[in-house]
């Protein structure tokens, strides 16, 4: 039965895991994330399919299960799955994707690498993508692409079936003209995501550079620039942006533009605050700090995360405030990615070699100043070390939008706790009442953790209360109805 809704992302929309000698599909263990977000929108049609790369040996293999049904708490589903060599994944994800893209995503020009990239085996990849959503998709139905490593998929797409609502959603950041224009292929990325009908970003900024890029790159008609939710606006934010266009015309077809930033699901991390097992569990982690303040660092192991700028800051405050040994101590969770991404290469060991040179330097017999986690923590445990924290230190150098920080004020129904966020994190359009930092300058990293560790039990809650009251009216469920209402305007109900 063809789909009315096909999802198309990179990922699987489970977890494989053999049980008895057989492969297994199970449900992903917390329904918070962007996949059990995605699944969720099945529930709103009457067939719905997913489409995602699988790793085989052999893609000729005829014993590769293609196509797999999947019956959860979601509903019934399909899940084509397009097998890619180890060989295909290296090229098209770990090269192209994380050496080429990603870098100017983020506006690092230093670290982009053009030389290895094979554009053929990308392109190849994309039009696989986009050929098992044209088989899976209903007359009419809505194709929905997610982020850049499948850029090309729309304008494969539309060539197969000009029937479909195209819709594209983009969860890094997008850069001006003068940074993305880096790219040799703009031209094909830009003209493919023309052929959408709606492109989405997380904020305005970003939306605004993807406009100014097509402009910069085509005869678009652009519609006129239309005042910004002023939610959205806060004027000591970096990404910051008053007005923007919400539709462009490429040949006389429609795209519109739309802004709408991911939550979270906060009635499911508010219920997993308040159980009593992370009750007892963020007790017991308190009485291990003793009376000592714990600044709590979550995120990835990547440049663009700012962890080593982060504990060079924190060596800067212990340095300039001996008062503050022995009464503070950072917990850093930087979760390793694969060291053998060249990317990727020698970032934790930068990170390691600081947090030992922090702790040779003040450490003591009974205080340890970092503890550094290089693994992921399961969010159940997660929850526990936000609800136990003083204060969540969020600094990265740029960031599509960063849930972590969302995660933290979800979590604090007690409305204590301090939030320290850069300014270049999409999510600090949204939570302006958080200690703004700027991670390219070292006093306003310094100032602001100082600024947290000092704050007041009243206006922690002032500004906590403010940050979830926004959370709460931008919840994944608002985000959902952003996108209903865009695929809608896209040429009739989903």
């Amino acid at each position: 039965m063809p789909s009315d809704l096909v999802i198309v992302y990179h990922r699987q929309p489970y977890e494989e895991v053999e049980e008895n000698g057989k492969i297994v599909f199970k449900e992903n263990k917390s329904p918070n994330g962007i996949v059990p977000t995605l699944k969720g929108f099945f529930g709103r049609v009457d067939k719905g399919a997913w489409v995602a790369w699988k790793l085989a040996e052999d893609p000729a293999n005829p014993g590769f299960e293609r196509i797999v049904e999947i019956e959860d708490s979601y509903g019934t589903y399909s899940v084509s799955r397009l097998p890619l060599t180890e060989d295909h994944v290296k090229s098209f994800y770990h090269v192209t994707s994380k050496e080429a893209f990603w870098p100017i995503l983020h506006s690092f020009k230093e670290k982009y690498n053009y030389d290895p990239v094979d554009w053929p085996t990308f392109r190849e990849v994309n039009w696989a993508f986009a050929e098992a959503a044209a088989h899976e998709a209903a007359e009419g139905a809505v194709v929905w692409v997610h982020d850049y490593n499948l850029w090309l998929v729309p304008g494969y797409l539309r060539k197969l079936r000009p029937d479909l609502r195209i819709s594209f959603f983009h969860h890094t950041p997008f850069p001006s003209a003068d940074m993305f224009n880096v790219l040799p292929w703009r031209r094909e990325i830009v003209e493919s995501l023309l052929a959408c009908d709606v492109v989405g970003f997380h904020i305005p900024r970003y939306a605004a550079n993807f406009v100014g890029v097509a402009e910069s790159l085509f005869e678009v008609e652009t519609g006129p620039r239309e005042p910004v939710n002023p939610d959205f606006i806060k004027q000591h934010v970096a990404l910051s942006d008053r007005k923007v266009a919400r539709e462009v015309t490429y040949k006389g077809h429609r795209v519109q533009v739309l802004a709408s930033p991911v939550g979270v699901d906060l009635e499911y991390i508010e219920g997993k605050a308040g159980t009593q097992e992370t009750t007892d569990r963020a007790a017991e982690i308190r009485a291990e700090m003793g009376d000592t303040a714990m600044v709590l660092s979550v995120g990835r192991t990547d440049y663009t995360k700012g962890g080593t700028d982060q504990l060079s800051s924190f060596e800067r405050i212990l340095d300039d405030n001996p008062d503050l040994h022995r009464k503070v101590r950072l917990l850093h969770v930087s979760v390793s990615a694969n060291r053998n991404m060249t990317v990727y290469e020698g970032i934790q060991n930068e990170i390691e070699a600081t947090v030992g040179r922090i702790n040779g330097r003040f450490g003591t017999f009974d205080w340890t100043p970092v503890t550094l986690m290089s693994r992921a923590i399961p969010f159940d445990d997660l929850v526990a070390y936000y609800r136990a924290c003083d204060v969540a230190w969020i600094t990265p150098l740029a960031d599509g939008m960063n849930l972590v920080a969302k995660e933290f004020a979800a979590c604090r129904t007690d409305n204590r706790g301090a939030l320290v966020l850069s300014e270049f994190a999409g999510a600090a359009i949204e939570m302006g009442s958080a200690v703004m930092a700027n991670p390219f300058s070292h006093k306003s990293m310094d100032r602001a953790l100082l600024q947290a560790l000092n704050m007041s039990e009243d206006e922690q809650e002032n500004r906590m209360r403010n940050m979830r009251e926004t959370i709460r009216k931008y919840d994944i469920r608002a985000w959902a109805e952003d996108q209903m209402a865009a695929f809608s305007g896209a040429g009739g109900p989903l």
